[in-house]
């Protein structure tokens, strides 16, 4: 099992509950395909994008780290791109340092 992390900027503009509800929703996909050791980073919050992605602005950022096999990664990304509310995402494999 290799260690990732994954990136996600979800829309500003919906309520706590459903961002909460988002950020759940991926911490599930990620364990359905086997990762272990799951944890979700909200600490860097609310931030201004860089250009503005779908009309919006803002985004907040959410970094879940998780081990996982390489094979799953694919199927996670793959169901990240259909997700409501994800504006981006970005799966990277940590170093082993």
């Amino acid at each position: 099992m290799s260690k990732y992390e994954l990136a996600v900027v979800v829309n500003a503009q919906i309520d706590d509950d459903a961002r909460a509800a988002v950020v759940n929703n991926v911490k599930e996909l990620v364990e359905r395909f086997g990762a272990q050791n799951t944890e979700v980073d909200d600490s860097w919050g609310k931030k201004k994008l860089a250009y503005p992605i779908q009309k919006m602005d803002e985004g907040y950022y959410y970094f879940v780290r998780f081990e996982a096999e390489t094979t799953a990664i694919a199927e996670i990304e793959s169901r990240m791109r259909i997700m409501d509310n994800v504006l981006r995402y970005l799966c990277v494999k940590q170093n082993e340092a």
